[in-house]
């Protein structure tokens, strides 16, 4: 059996955490509440770049790449559009935060 939150549980803390700090977190689609995937961007100065969270194969919760990783902003936008028009049931939360995948991986990922 997963310990796994429901998404729209562990993104409404991400976005609380990310907000707290000062940082700034929003939704860009919502997905299924109970199990959505989660892709997140990250802002990193004028790029951007995305992680999503995964079930390994040891039954944990992983954050790997996603998408172009080249920080062409434009190409990032595109994939994760096209991402959602393929997966209704994802969610794309953007972060703009400093050290923002230490954020999504204490917050997103169960041990």
């Amino acid at each position: 059996m997963s310990a796994r939150l429901p998404t729209h549980l562990a993104v409404g803390a991400l976005l609380r955490r990310v907000n707290d700090s000062g940082g700034m977190a929003v939704v860009r689609a919502s997905g299924e509440a109970q199990s959505g995937a989660v892709l997140v961007l990250l802002c990193e100065g004028r790029s951007l770049r995305a992680v999503e969270r995964m079930r390994g194969i040891d039954d944990r919760d992983v954050l790997i790449a996603a998408g172009p990783d080249d920080g062409d902003s434009a190409a990032v936008e595109e994939y994760w559009r096209l991402r959602r028009r393929r997966d209704p049931d994802l969610w794309v939360i953007e972060l703009d935060v400093p050290d923002a995948e230490r954020f999504v991986a204490e917050t997103m990922l169960v041990d």
